[in-house]
């Protein structure tokens, strides 16, 4: 139960961060994706169910308020998480590369994925731009929050995992 609820105030925490604070202050346009972060670090440190489940609440907590369909966003973030969830198997909380390299290819799936969803179907076909100016500096500040932000969630699952063994 402790899980679940630490669970739900970090998605709710990162879903305020990401919409208010870092939308707000950003330089070049973009923000971090923080639920992005939540959901690869989850899906890595936990395993496909997990990962899943969070991205379904992070996706679904962005199409509500954000989206203008209720799936999308959805299905994108638990697809990542489910995808993360493979690399569990391989992971070592030491390790501070596979994350990074893990987070860079999440963001460069998930940008064109919703480039061909919300631009190419639109025929809006100028993608030199969408990669200048949208999936280059996202990929740079969430990588730079990923490099902060999995630290603490390492220290939060760790948290977790003893008091669940207690």
């Amino acid at each position: 139960m402790r899980r679940v609820i630490t669970l739900f105030i970090l998605i709710i925490l990162c879903f305020l961060l990401q919409t208010t604070v870092f939308s707000f202050h950003d330089i070049t346009g973009s923000a971090p994706n923080l639920m992005l972060v939540l959901t690869m670090s989850f899906g890595l440190m936990r395993g496909r169910k997990e990962g899943m489940l969070v991205g379904f609440f992070c996706g679904f907590l962005y199409d509500c308020f954000l989206g203008t369909l209720i799936g999308p966003y959805m299905l994108l973030y638990m697809f990542t998480g489910y995808v993360n969830g493979f690399f569990h198997k391989n992971y070592q909380v030491e390790d501070v590369m596979l994350p990074v390299i893990i987070i860079v290819l999440d963001e460069i799936v998930f940008n064109l994925l919703v480039y061909v969803f919300s631009f190419v179907l639109r025929n809006r076909l100028d993608f030199t731009f969408y990669l200048t100016k949208v999936i280059l500096p996202q990929i740079l500040y969430t990588l730079l929050a990923t490099i902060i932000l999995y630290r603490i969630f390492v220290r939060i699952n760790k948290y977790l995992k003893k008091k669940a063994k207690d």
